[in-house]
């Protein structure tokens, strides 16, 4: 059964929460991306998962069912993400879980650790994360499907906007979605905002620091038909923690965790077993 709440964030920001499972059993808190809802994580939280794990999911500020501030301060600003991940940890009761963070949820994954550090956390697995944002670099790690649509996704005209979040959605699969998930997922995208959009491209981040000095188990998770987040990305992050585990995908796009859920359950739960 899928319980919802809300906590408040950083700035007072209200938080749309979901959580499944036993309360008692070790926990994983799932961080989606850009212009998404913590409904893509339901083939987790509907599946085996829940029977053994304490599952808990977000909406991000701007996103879902949360909070929208106007001002671009408040997508900006470290602070804030960081503060919002330990308002959901505390709010839900839940002790030391895996961080599991899909595309755009690397940086707020990065905001986090910089703030508050690793010692409240059990592992981490970052799923097509982003960890560089606004540097001549990123270009070259990023797909067209995000690149050529993302400008358009960031204006305010209605149906120019929803013509290039509809390609999106698209090229977030390497195989077309049922026609269901598909449609719930783009009505999803669909709540996000234009300023929210343009608010989260404006940051200008480098998380290699924060990369490098994480000591934590660590699982990097990437389909090798991603058109989103390439996998150069991951490979760039692999470099930065020798260490990590590399799961690559083979043929598999943005998401894994819906393209191949039993393999990405399976994967996840092993994982956060061992830490």
């Amino acid at each position: 059964m899928i319980e919802t709440y809300t906590v408040e964030g950083g700035g007072g920001v209200p938080l749309s929460v979901m959580a499944a499972g036993p309360r008692d059993g070790p926990a994983i808190l799932f961080i989606h991306g850009f212009s998404q809802s913590c409904l893509c994580w339901m083939r987790q939280f509907e599946g085996a998962l829940a029977e053994r794990y304490r599952l808990v999911a977000f909406d991000l500020r701007g996103h879902g069912v949360s909070g929208r501030p106007e001002r671009t301060a408040s997508y900006t600003a470290g602070r804030l993400w960081a503060e919002d991940v330990a308002a959901v940890i505390a709010g839900s009761g839940i002790d030391r879980p895996a961080l599991v963070g899909w595309s755009y949820a690397g940086f707020v994954i990065g905001d986090y650790l910089r703030r508050f550090g690793q010692e409240g956390i059990a592992g981490i697995n970052l799923v097509a994360a982003t960890t560089l944002i606004g540097t001549d670099e990123v270009p070259a790690l990023l797909g067209q499907g995000l690149l050529a649509n993302s400008p358009t996704m960031c204006r305010d005209e209605l149906a120019a906007n929803i013509a290039a979040t509809r390609r999106f959605v698209r090229a977030c699969s390497a195989r077309p979605l049922p026609p269901d998930w598909h449609e719930t997922m783009l009505a999803f995208n669909m709540t996000v905002p234009p300023f929210v959009r343009r608010a989260l491209f404006s940051r200008a981040e480098d998380f290699d620091d924060v990369l490098s000095s994480i000591r934590l188990p660590v699982l990097l998770t990437h389909g090798t038909a991603d058109d989103i987040v390439l996998p150069a990305m991951t490979d760039r992050i692999a470099r930065a923690m020798p260490a990590a585990r590399l799961s690559l995908y083979d043929g598999i796009g943005h998401m894994p965790f819906v393209e191949d859920q039993p393999r990405f359950n399976r994967e996840l739960a092993a994982f956060v077993d061992a830490t």
